[in-house]
């Protein structure tokens, strides 16, 4: 069966003539496994990185030190860093980007188990981030997490 989302949204990247990249943490690929699980997805989906470490975050995506310092690996401002980063270091026309908390363990009364922030950043110098808090288990918070993601995606290429 195929994913009915990552289709709408190679659709309408492949309508655009966009390239897509993504930067993903707690998702572990999830997202890029999606898109390329369609066949023809080599004609928009430019590449990712799985950021998982903070020296990853930092080193191929350009993440600020000072950022994850100030604000935490899992914070706003790191997932707005992260979809900017991979967008310009792999020269894509828009960029996703995801960190978060998928559990079971990790989570803090601040930062609880399921908070993930989604980044989204196009050539064109769109730029915002979205905040979740999600339910369930582990791979829960990572599927709600990628189908957001898609989403946000294809609202940026639908726009």
């Amino acid at each position: 069966m195929q994913d009915a989302l990552a289709v709408q949204v190679g659709e309408a990247l492949r309508a655009r003539g966009w390239w897509v990249a993504v930067a993903e943490s707690c998702t572990g690929g999830l997202i890029l496994n999606r898109l390329t699980n369609i066949p023809g997805s080599s004609a928009y989906v430019l590449g990712g990185v799985v950021a998982y470490d903070n020296r990853v975050k930092s080193g191929l995506l350009g993440v600020l030190p000072e950022t994850m310092a100030t604000y935490g690996a899992v914070s706003a401002e790191t997932a707005g860093e992260m979809a900017r980063g991979v967008l310009a270091r792999l020269g894509a026309d828009v960029a996703v980007s995801i960190t978060g908390i998928a559990g079971p363990g990790g989570g803090t009364p601040e930062k609880p188990v399921g908070l993930t922030y989604i980044g989204i950043a196009t050539r064109a110098g769109t730029s915002r981030v979205e905040q979740h808090v999600w339910a369930g288990d582990r791979l829960a918070v990572k599927m709600q997490s990628a189908d957001q993601a898609l989403r946000m995606v294809f609202d940026a290429v639908s726009s």
